[in-house]
């Protein structure tokens, strides 16, 4: 059975979340998580280092495939366009090293991540950060964006694994 590594990055400007999940047939099993965190910094000090701290995980875990949420827009839209930068600075990580190893990227909305992961588009962050846990029998109090990004990775998983049943159907 093969396993597959997934990297889901929950992109923000002064908070990135980023989970890293193996998984082998229906088995998810925890690798890594935690916080970009990039501080105080000018915007385009924080863009930057959101790219150089997921360029070096990607080099660190190599996931096969990366997953994303999408933008969505918030009531503020200069929140969104800041936000829409620190997805663009992660995306850019991806894709960097054009000649040697490309994952996959997929994009997922909230609503689309709270639907896989706690059965309900709308379900609120703390029922997500249960479900995580559960999902994955983690121990203990996740960060909120790494969970959000657990959270991703595991939507992600969950839809390959739909793709690749529809696809072996006759």
């Amino acid at each position: 059975m093969t396993t597959v590594r997934i990297l889901g990055i929950d992109p923000g400007s002064r908070i990135t979340g980023f989970g890293v999940i193996d998984i082998a047939g229906d088995r998810l099993r925890y690798v890594d998580s935690g916080c970009i965190r990039t501080g105080g910094n000018e915007f385009n000090a924080r863009l930057e280092e959101i790219y150089a701290r997921v360029a070096e995980l990607i080099a660190l875990h190599e996931p096969a495939e990366i997953c994303l949420e999408r933008v969505f827009m918030h009531r503020n839209a200069d929140s969104a366009l800041k936000l829409g930068h620190a997805r663009a600075a992660a995306i850019c990580a991806v894709f960097a090293d054009a000649i040697g190893f490309r994952p996959v990227l997929s994009e997922y909305s909230p609503r689309q991540v709270k639907q896989a992961i706690a059965g309900y588009g709308a379900a609120e962050k703390s029922q997500v950060q249960h479900m995580v846990q559960r999902l994955l029998s983690l121990d203990g109090q996740l960060q909120s964006d790494a969970a959000d990004a657990l959270a991703i990775a595991v939507c992600h998983a969950h839809s390959r694994r739909t793709r690749a049943m529809l696809q072996a159907a006759p």
